[in-house]
Formats: C-alpha cells, sequence, structure tokens
C-alpha cells in the first residue's frame, strides 16, 4: 500500500483543483476519510483473518461496492457535507476508489479486490512504480524513507502537476467562460 498519508493525496489534488468554496472543507474531510479507510482493514490481521481472505488486507474494502458503500452514506449525509447530493457521492465515490487503484500499483502484497464481491481475485495494475509501504514501526526506517520518495515521485508530483495545469487552463480561460 502507499502510506496513510499518500492515500490523502487523490482527494487534497481535487479540492485543489476545484473552483474556490466549491468542495467543502467538511466535504474534504469526508473524501480523506474514504480514501484513507479501506486501510482500516489491517485490524484483520490482529483478528488473525488471513490477508488472502475476503476480509483480509486489501480484501472487501478495498472493492467497488466498499466505495459504493461510502458513497451512498455521502449521499445521505449531504446536508453537514455542505455539498449537493450528486457532488457528496461522486466525490467520496472517486476518493474511495482512488484507494485501491493507488494500491493496485504497488510493488508488493497479493493484489486488491477491486470486483468483491462478484470475483475474489486480487488485482495489480500491469505497471507497479510506487513501492509498497512497510507497516507501523517499520515505516520509520530505510525502507520507509524509500517508500515515501517513491509516491512523492509515483502519487504527489503527478498529482501536483496535474493540479497546476488544470489551474493554468482555469486561469487562461476567457472570464465567464467554462470548460465543459
Amino acid at each position: 500500500m502507499p502510506s496513510v498519508f499518500t492515500h490523502a493525496a487523490v482527494p487534497l489534488a481535487l479540492w485543489c483543483a476545484s473552483e474556490r468554496g466549491r468542495v467543502s472543507t467538511r466535504l474534504l474531510g469526508a473524501g480523506i476519510a474514504a480514501a484513507m479507510l479501506p486501510d482500516a482493514d489491517v485490524l484483520a490481521f490482529a483478528l488473525n483473518v488471513p490477508y488472502a481472505d475476503a476480509f483480509g488486507h486489501r480484501g472487501a474494502s478495498h472493492s467497488l461496492l466498499f466505495a459504493g458503500v461510502l458513497a451512498a452514506l455521502a449521499l445521505l449525509l449531504y446536508r453537514p457535507l455542505h455539498a449537493g447530493r450528486a457532488q457528496a457521492a461522486a466525490f467520496v465515490f472517486a476518493c474511495a476508489l482512488s484507494h485501491p487503484l493507488l494500491d493496485a500499483l504497488t510493488s508488493g502484497g497479493l493484489g486488491v479486490a477491486l470486483w468483491w464481491p462478484w470475483s475474489d481475485t486480487r488485482l495489480f495494475a500491469p505497471w507497479r512504480p510506487i513501492r509498497v509501504s512497510p507497516f507501523a514501526n517499520a515505516f520509520f526506517s530505510a525502507r520507509g524513507l524509500q517508500t515515501v520518495l517513491s509516491e512523492l515521485r509515483w502519487v504527489w508530483l503527478p498529482l501536483a502537476l496535474a493540479v497546476l495545469g488544470w489551474r493554468l487552463i482555469q486561469y487562461r480561460s476567457p472570464a465567464g467562460s467554462r470548460i465543459p
């Protein structure tokens, strides 16, 4: 997995790319929580649930269904999130889905159960440039530093460039016009 900090990169990038005030800070917080929540499944290790089990690490909580459940919850809570219904659901869904997609780009583990419960198959992306993050105390090690550098290169930097490019396009577009 990328580190828990890097899972916040996608919600932050979406927020930075949006027009000022378009994504409320509450919705941003919900998006960050949705992007990080799938890794709560590491508790399965303490419960002796095998890694490869549907409820093990990178299992059900890394699925489209799980992202959909979080989106449905955001849909119900759209008012406290200071968002429209569709905006709350779409933002939280995209943020939650970013988690397994980033995990699929890592160099370790068993893959992600993206299609659970329809399939127990664990998937990886064909290209896996992100170093897998070590757990807990091992994060503060040479391997942890290599992970952070990998995440900066393959996640944070591309997202920052995409946001800057998008903001430049918005800045250069004629006043009052909208880019479809």
